[in-house]
């Protein structure tokens, strides 16, 4: 497995504003992409990545939350529901954090490692990282979705207080 170069918003790639093409088979090139990615994301440290944060434009992500793993193709969301608000983080926008409302539940489907269809039930933080890792694969990144834009903040810039609050409480996906 690689390591990947993970893009950020200082390199003004266009790669992150762009909508990603769909993947049209699972097969060994995805599944090594999907792996490189799960060790980029993992050694970040993140919660998510999709694959236009590496520069690859293929709607494919990995997640990883509560030690569980995905490594999803071509997901959607088919089902949301509720509402959370919290602050998040990226890591492609290094040391920002922002406060975002997401859905508190959501279904996804998509495609596993091995190319079979699956469905994805999860809330709270699992239903946060596949919405926020979604929005990469369409161009929107979480400053976009901000619930206003006073919530952005760079967490070394924050108070001893208020950085330990909002460090503990935002997820970096």
């Amino acid at each position: 497995m690689t390591l990947l170069h993970i893009v950020t918003v200082a390199e003004d790639n266009p790669v992150l504003r762009r909508k990603a093409p769909r993947v049209g088979r699972v097969d060994d090139s995805i599944r090594r992409l999907m792996d490189d990615m799960m060790e980029t994301m993992v050694a970040a440290p993140g919660v998510g990545l999709a694959a236009p944060q590496v520069d690859v434009s293929l709607r494919v992500i990995t997640l990883k939350v509560d030690n569980q793993l995905f490594h999803l193709a071509n997901p959607e969301i088919i089902r949301a529901e509720g509402e959370q608000i919290a602050y998040e983080g990226c890591l492609s926008i290094p040391g920002m954090v922002g406060e975002v409302a997401r859905a508190e539940k959501v279904v996804c489907k998509a495609l596993n490692r091995h190319g079979k269809q699956v469905r994805i039930k999860g809330n709270g933080l699992l239903a946060r990282a596949i919405q926020h890792e979604i929005d990469h694969l369409d161009g929107i990144l979480f400053t976009d979705r901000l619930t206003d834009p006073s919530t952005l903040r760079r967490v070394d810039e924050l108070g001893d207080e208020e950085g330990a609050k909002v460090e503990g409480e935002a997820v970096t996906v």
